[in-house]
């Protein structure tokens, strides 16, 4: 049994990527069954860019527990309403010409191992689809990527003292890249391989 939940916020199955294969990546929980649900039998939730944020901030309790107990929670895109405590409102990028969307790598992590941040700042030859902003920084968190010349935070992770880890990206789902003919497609299994390591 996967040790991991995709809170799905579509109609349909959910994402491919989650559900291909002999041996899904996670298992899919459609977003207004969470409350219902016990998380207990997960170690990890994966929260997509657009899902119902306003939702989630009923659920607010449960998801700190769930952190507090040692769970991971990866949170992708845009905050508007902090459904966490550690999380703050999105703030968009300010551009000024093509090196203000260009990807950095501020400090090494499994799963951006050996992705290439040029590879990151453009997509089919279109810069600015990992990420246009920031959702700012929680306390005692690590800083893993950073756009343009003033090193703006796009992907940091903090670890909680009973060892929860809420890793944040405040761009479009990671998982968007499984399909990338670039060093990006190490994105999606090196994340699953993270998130396993730490469920054994």
């Amino acid at each position: 049994m996967t040790t991991t939940v995709y809170l799905h916020h579509w109609s349909g199955n959910g994402p491919a990527v989650m559900t291909e294969g002999e041996r899904p990546r996670a298992a899919i929980l459609p977003l207004y069954t969470l409350e219902q649900c016990d998380l207990r039998r997960y170690n990890s939730i994966l929260i997509p860019a657009h899902v119902d944020q306003r939702y989630l901030v009923t659920q607010q309790s449960r998801l700190e527990t769930f952190l507090q107990e040692g769970g991971t929670i990866v949170v992708n895109g845009h905050i508007a309403y902090p459904f966490l405590r550690w999380l703050q409102p999105f703030e968009a990028l300010m551009y000024n010409g093509l090196d203000s969307l260009r990807i950095h790598h501020a400090q090494p992590h499994p799963i951006f191992d050996g992705v290439d941040p040029e590879d990151m700042t453009f997509r089919r030859g279109v810069a600015g689809f990992y990420a246009r902003g920031s959702n700012p920084v929680s306390a005692g968190a690590v800083v893993l990527n950073t756009i343009g010349p003033v090193a703006t935070p796009i992907d940091w992770l903090l670890t909680l003292p009973g060892g929860g880890r809420l890793l944040v990206h405040s761009g479009n789902d990671l998982w968007m890249f499984h399909d990338s003919e670039d060093s990006t497609a190490l994105i999606v299994p090196q994340l699953f391989a993270w998130l396993e390591k730490e469920a054994l």
